[in-house]
């Protein structure tokens, strides 16, 4: 085990989002913090304004470098990934990569879904997340095989990351209430961590089998999370529907909706008001930038016109629960990508043109609660575990990018990354710029 472990981190930069509206600012920008840890959490928070005293030893000062929670990959699909050296030429679009990956799907075995998904699972520990939520291909009745990997996954990862796994079924397969029902319970037999989910979109649109999905989930005390409008149909209303919905039934659970890009194209007023019905409904969207990037209006040798994301702004200004995720990892749907939330959001911040992607937008990769049923504190808090990312290399003004290099916390030791020399600080160069 890693013996590194701080007993304060000073002079952090935190972000706006996670700071009490009383804290502090210095030149228009939120005073650095100190963290002390103890017992694997963070014993306080406090602006950094204590004099230290005594060694040095276990005082790591950070001199202003951005610092955020563990992060959270919402939606990805473990079980495809790293699958692209074996597929050939591919097709353009949404549609295809799914013809590709279920004829390559008919070659998997036990060994190499887990050999895959484990590297996956490498990835996203290394790049400081926590909590990874990934989608498996349930085409048919029989319970996959990927499921049962996943879920023994889920066990050689606990106390590293946890591995959250949602069935990702045609609507179709809802078609029938007591089938929906049956499948529902074969999904909640996969153990804490599982939910059921569907992929809605406008080629197989049924509402009555959405609201089975529904119905199912309800009665199997499972959360949803949806594929839903992966797609630039201005027609498209898998997002409307659900809202209404889950009002409609009073749904218990968590519903989140990943992608949504048929926002994009709709009428405002259209696009507006199904917004303001998620806003008031139990449903997290979760936004994939780089994969919807590739994907959408993809055509070969022809520049996109329209692009992919969803309304994003727009969601956010509704206080409508927000993440921002990788998505796929080399495979047929994206060549691209590393399950660094951060890289996601990077690819976000430019195409969306946010402000303030860190004090802001960082929240967006933060936030597991808003996968849960209840929504918790924000995670960078007296008394929460002491998961924490810094990112070394960079500042809050370029943030996110430049940030490939970062030090990995968990439970207050440490995980990944070097810790830099200049962190070192004796206790007089600590007092002498936290004052300055």
């Amino acid at each position: 085990m890693n013996t590194i472990a701080p007993t304060t981190i000073t002079q952090a930069r935190l972000p706006r989002w996670c700071l009490p509206a009383a804290w502090p600012t210095r030149e228009a920008q939120p005073a650095l913090a100190d963290l002390h840890l103890a017992g694997g959490r963070i014993a306080s928070i406090a602006p950094s304004s204590t004099v230290l005293a005594g060694a040095a030893d276990g005082v790591w000062n950070l001199h202003g470098a951005p610092l955020l929670p563990g992060l959270v990959e919402a939606h990805t699909h473990i079980d495809k990934a790293f699958t692209l050296p074996r597929l050939g030429t591919l097709k353009p679009g949404l549609l295809a990569a799914i013809e590709t990956m279920t004829a390559d799907r008919l070659t998997w075995t036990v060994a190499d879904v887990h050999a895959r998904a484990s590297r996956a699972l490498q990835w996203a520990f290394a790049a400081g997340v926590t909590t990874l939520r990934t989608h498996c291909d349930w085409r048919e009745p029989p319970v996959p095989l990927a499921w049962g990997v996943l879920r023994g996954l889920a066990d050689e990862w606990a106390g590293r990351v946890v591995l959250q796994r949602v069935s990702l079924n045609p609507l179709p397969l809802f078609t029938d209430r007591a089938e929906a029902r049956v499948l529902a319970r074969a999904v909640a037999a996969g153990g804490p961590g599982a939910c059921l989910g569907g992929f809605v979109h406008s080629t197989n649109w049924n509402a009555q089998s959405l609201r089975h999905l529904l119905e199912a989930a309800e009665d199997a005390g499972l959360d949803v999370d949806l594929h839903c409008d992966e797609e630039l149909n201005p027609q498209a209303v898998g997002l409307s529907t659900t809202a209404a919905l889950a009002r409609e039934m009073a749904f218990s659970g968590r519903i989140v909706c990943g992608h949504t890009c048929a926002l994009a194209t709709q009428p405002d007023a259209l696009a507006l008001a199904t917004l303001d019905a998620v806003a008031a409904a139990p449903i997290t969207l979760v936004s994939l930038p780089t994969t919807n990037l590739l994907l959408q209006d993809a055509q070969t040798g022809r520049t996109p016109r329209q692009r992919g994301l969803t309304l994003l702004k727009e969601a956010r200004e509704r206080g409508i629960p927000l993440l921002i995720s990788t998505d796929n990892v080399q495979d047929a749907f994206c060549r691209a990508g590393s399950f660094d939330p951060v890289e996601a959001l990077a690819v976000g911040a430019l195409a969306a043109q946010f402000e303030q992607p860190f004090d802001e937008w960082s929240e967006t990769i933060c936030r597991h609660d808003w996968l849960a049923r209840t929504t918790a504190a924000p995670p960078l808090r007296a008394g929460a575990a002491a998961d924490l990312v810094i990112f070394d290399a960079a500042d809050v003004h370029g943030w996110p990018t430049h940030t490939h290099s970062r030090v990995v916390l968990r439970a207050g030791r440490l995980a990944a990354g070097a810790v830099p020399a200049s962190w070192r600080a004796s206790a007089a160069q600590a007092t002498t710029e936290a004052q300055s």
